[in-house]
């Protein structure tokens, strides 16, 4: 039997590290330090390999414009402000947010392992990226990572007219032993704006609750939809307020406020956020926690599963997988994509990696 697989029309497979090393130098291109652009690029890598493709390579061609029309900073001089040793507040000075978050998560594990606890706060930043990489980043180091991010209003909230409040998420990495971490990684909306979007190109109807006209009108037609609805109603954008209030509000950027008076600044794109990491040794014997969180993601391994049920896992298990599945395969690339790439490196005057193998998963 040929290991050879069956090929999909227009897909790509290309290996994580040569996607990597592309999309740096593309980024590079555009304007990013060396290191800023392998920064970046490892944000979106990450997130193609546990196929949270919204957040992925599809990011790199949206970048090169932030960059291009100066919404994201490619010189920024970031600074880290702080009066006590377990809290600090970096001003991202308008760095692309796999920038900032990056140097933030690791300021955060410097100080935890000091202080048992560090909270870092992003004041203007551009556009986070996946904010599951940077608490993952912190659990890495043995730490549990914590991160809310607050953006531009593009959600409703309940009981108002329009688009209020941001689709802000929340991300949690707890590190194990024999496990891959626990990792959470959710926003306040019912669905992503990527959904509405796929859905109207497919001609599918969505799901009642989930999105929105622009009144906010709720509306299961994607023709109509512009936004999605919060999570849960009064929950979602109960949790999207709070988060704005916890990065924003906390570091001296709010964002919900400005946007909703008359000032035409307060419609300028920028995103905050808070990193909290935690040392287990500062709460008791690290070795016992460790086996603890195994024990736990192993008893919620052997629930029994519901009828038609695959399985029962745990956040962060089966993404964890496919990363581990295209570190080996490759990463699948959409064939949109893959020409907006291959049209950013003609542009540039770069070589892209090596025609990609045909997807066959």
């Amino acid at each position: 039997m040929s290991d050879t697989p069956t090929p999909k029309p227009g897909k790509v497979v290309v290996p994580a590290e040569d996607l990597r090393t592309f999309s740096a130098a593309l980024l590079e291109k555009g304007g990013l330090s060396a290191d800023d652009a392998r920064t970046t690029a490892d944000v979106f890598v990450w997130a193609a390999r546990r196929g949270v493709e919204s957040h992925g390579i599809a990011r790199v061609p949206a970048y090169l414009d932030l960059l291009a029309k100066g919404v994201a900073n490619a010189a920024a001089q970031i600074t880290v402000e702080s009066s006590t040793p377990a809290a600090a507040v970096l001003d991202a000075d308008r760095a692309p947010g796999p920038v900032a978050l990056t140097a933030a998560a690791d300021e955060a594990v410097t100080r935890a392992r000091t202080n048992g606890i560090a909270a870092v706060g992003v004041r203007r930043t551009v556009h986070t990226g996946a904010i599951g990489y940077y608490v993952s980043r912190i659990a890495e180091q043995g730490l549990v990572g914590i991160g809310y991010v607050a953006g531009m209003p593009n959600m409703g909230y309940t009981g108002a007219r329009g688009a209020a409040v941001a689709t802000s998420p929340l991300a949690i990495a707890v590190p194990a032993a024999d496990h891959a971490p626990l990792l959470l990684d959710m926003a306040t909306a019912t669905v992503a704006l990527g959904r509405i979007r796929q859905a109207r190109a497919s001609g599918t109807a969505l799901p009642e609750g989930a999105a929105a006209t622009e009144d906010g009108t709720p509306t299961t037609d994607p023709e109509k939809a512009v936004m999605p609805l919060p999570l849960g109603g009064a929950k979602g954008s109960g949790m999207s307020l709070a988060f704005e209030l916890l990065t924003s509000v906390l570091v001296g950027a709010p964002i919900f406020s400005s946007f909703h008076s008359d000032d035409p600044q307060g419609r300028k794109h920028r995103q905050n956020a808070l990193l909290i990491a935690l040392d287990p040794a500062a709460f008791g014997d690290t070795g016992i926690f460790t086996a603890d969180v195994d024990a736990t993601l192993a008893a919620v391994k052997n629930l029994t599963p519901a009828d038609g049920a695959a399985g029962v896992f745990y956040p962060g298990e089966r993404s964890a997988a496919v990363a581990a599945e295209r570190d080996r395969a490759g990463v699948p690339v959409a064939p949109k994509v893959w020409s907006e790439l291959l049209a950013k490196a003609e542009e540039f005057g770069i070589t892209p990696p090596a025609a990609g193998i045909p997807a066959g998963r």
